[in-house]
């Protein structure tokens, strides 16, 4: 008769494991990816934050200033860490990321009244307020004498790419007079890209980074009259930066936090103990009233 409880048991022991079982797989089966490879469930995941709030400022140039060479420092103060984006006229003219609670870059202006704007941008893209707006006059000689001006852009300020792969960025290119010659300083310390354009338009340039790091690249365009224009911008290899592989440049690190799910196991174990107990005891019950059944026969 006690067998009987025993078996019956052991039954309810073995499927409730058999159970466990069933998902202990399910929780090996999310650790397939190829990085973390620690044998632990890695998770990974963007943390919503809010914009910055601090605007940047332009310090220099002054406001109401005239010039008349190119390119111009642009440079100011700004929340540190962040991405700062130029403007001129809402016309996007350099990028380059904010050290040590300051920035600067070199911009080319367009010919006449520009309307300076630094604005803010965090690791999200989401932007932060605008800075005061300093208006400079730029007196170009070079716009009296041919009747235009060559003009730099792109929609992307910042762009990213793994180490090994190549980076595209396509830009805009305006005014002046072609053929252009274009040279492109990647800032990782390899020879500048040079190329020519017959026509202005749309183009890109590529380039394939070595190392992880934050690189400031510059692009110079020179057109038939000698008329340059100057774009800064900043480009990421993702990553953790290598010790030397974007020296004099700023770098970054991403770091991967692992977790360890132990409350599934936690608790299934309960649960499992406490079956196995309401188990046995329904057993009991059955037994005994088989018992008494037998007895009344």
């Amino acid at each position: 008769m006690w067998w009987r409880v025993r078996k019956a048991a052991a039954a309810s022991l073995l499927g409730l494991l058999l159970s466990f079982g069933s998902v202990a797989p399910v929780l090996a089966a999310t650790d397939t990816s190829q990085n973390p490879q620690s044998g632990q469930i890695g998770l990974e995941g963007t943390i919503s934050t809010d914009p910055p709030k601090t605007a940047a400022t332009i310090t220099t140039p002054g406001n109401g200033s005239t010039v008349s060479t190119m390119p111009i420092t642009i440079a100011g103060l700004c929340p540190n860490g962040t991405l700062v984006k130029i403007f001129s006229n809402n016309v996007f003219i350099g990028s380059t990321t904010c050290k040590g609670g300051s920035y600067t870059l070199q911009a080319t202006l367009f010919a006449g009244a520009n309307a300076l704007v630094a604005r803010v941008y965090d690791a999200l893209d989401q932007a932060g307020p605008d800075s005061n707006t300093v208006n400079v006059t730029y007196k170009d000689a070079q716009f009296a004498q041919f009747g235009t001006v060559v003009s730099l852009t792109s929609l992307y300020a910042r762009r990213g790419v793994n180490p090994g792969t190549s980076l595209s960025w396509p830009l805009i290119l305006s005014g002046g007079v072609g053929p252009y010659a274009v040279s492109v300083d990647w800032g990782d310390g390899s020879a500048p890209q040079l190329k020519s354009l017959n026509f202005a338009g749309d183009f890109s340039i590529d380039h394939t980074y070595n190392a992880a790091g934050i690189y400031k690249v510059t692009v110079r365009v020179t057109d038939k009259n000698g008329t340059t224009a100057f774009l800064q911008l900043v480009a990421v290899a993702n990553g953790a930066s290598q010790g030397g592989a974007a020296s004099g440049k700023n770098t970054s690190s991403v770091i991967t936090k692992v977790i360890v799910l132990w409350w599934p196991i936690l608790l299934v174990l309960p649960l499992l103990f406490t079956s196995f107990w309401l188990g046995r005891r329904h057993q009991l019950y059955v037994l005994r009233r088989e018992l008494e059944s037998a007895e009344r026969q």
